[in-house]
């Protein structure tokens, strides 16, 4: 990935995650500047201390650190008013939990996305990167699979990740938000929670 010759910042949410850890490492060893929220309901600090022994403590100086909520309001708009660009990582990610408790899924997956997305669109960020799902495509059996061909869901998870792509999409075409929604496949690696539902 290209980067700009200026250092831009960026706001990643569930930044002490799985995948979010990831993205700071790659950010702060580019010198880009980060403002990191998580409130470390699955995230682990741990992994933030992973991504400070590999990348060190210059560049480390770049990242702040936010223990708070994408649910607040207040967090999102103080936030995305200081940053050119975000990358929204955090959701409750497991299919087992949303069937366990659709209402705590549906409230951090989609109202705190919505949050987000409203953070954004008033503070005129460059661009809105988002986690989506593989699982939006649902029970569509069709291979390969084609951006523009998708099921109904199967899970109160794949239905949070449909509506925010739905979401998505209409502030684009309402207010003009730049977007990008990427739909991840079962992705793996270091950092991943070892008891997760999802670990190899």
């Amino acid at each position: 990935m290209k980067f700009p010759k200026e250092s831009l910042t960026w706001l990643v949410t569930g930044v002490a995650g799985f995948i979010g850890s990831h993205i700071l490492e790659t950010l702060l060893a580019n010198n880009q500047r980060v403002l990191g929220v998580d409130n470390l309901f699955t995230g682990s600090k741990n992994n933030l201390d992973r991504v400070l022994k590999q990348v060190g403590r210059e560049s480390w100086r770049n990242f702040s650190f936010y223990n708070e909520d994408i649910r607040d309001k207040k967090i999102c708009n103080r936030l995305c008013k200081r940053s050119d660009l975000v990358l929204h990582q955090a959701a409750v990610g497991s299919v087992s939990r949303s069937i366990k408790d659709p209402n705590f899924s549906h409230d951090v997956n989609v109202n705190g996305f919505l949050n987000m997305l409203e953070a954004a669109k008033q503070s005129k960020c460059k661009r809105f990167i988002f986690a989506s799902s593989s699982s939006v495509y649902g029970n569509d059996k069709s291979l390969p699979k084609i951006e523009s061909i998708v099921g109904d869901p199967l899970s109160p998870y794949a239905t949070t990740k449909k509506i925010n792509e739905i979401y998505a999409e209409v502030y684009a075409k309402t207010y003009g938000l730049d977007y990008i929604g990427l739909r991840y496949f079962n992705v793996f690696g270091k950092r991943q929670d070892p008891n997760g539902a999802y670990a190899a």
